[in-house]
């Protein structure tokens, strides 16, 4: 359904950092730029962050939350890991198993440093 996705980043340098760090345990090669943007690829699609080439600030997604997918729930808290370690802040509950009406899920959320809310999402095997 998605081909990509973008968020937009007051520090194209810093984004790359946080990025590098928690796309990397997810197996994600380090991001490439390319003039005023920075794009991660995979299998799964492309993830980029971009400064806003309208010339205005960049501003977070009010409500907004992008989710990766994670192979295990030691990954997806080896990510929120990353993210702390790379300027990242924690939001929501603290990482660990949700239930859910989809079954149960091992959830961490972080902010990154520019405010945009992530999530990584690890879902357990229905039995």
């Amino acid at each position: 359904m998605f081909s990509h996705v973008m968020v937009g980043s007051a520090d194209l340098e810093r984004s790359r950092r946080f990025y590098d760090a928690v796309l990397g345990t997810l197996g994600v090669k380090p991001g490439m730029v390319d003039r005023h943007r920075v794009f991660w690829r995979s299998p799964g699609g492309t993830f980029g962050v971009t400064t806003p080439i309208n010339g205005q600030p960049a501003t977070v997604c009010n409500g907004g939350t992008l989710g990766f997918l994670c192979t295990s729930p030691e990954q997806a808290q080896a990510w929120h890991d990353a993210g702390l370690a790379h300027g990242g802040t924690t939001c929501e509950d603290p990482p660990g198993i949700r239930q859910g009406p989809a079954g149960q899920l091992y959830l961490a959320y972080l902010r990154d440093p520019d405010g945009h809310k992530l999530c990584a999402t690890y879902r357990f095997p229905k039995v």
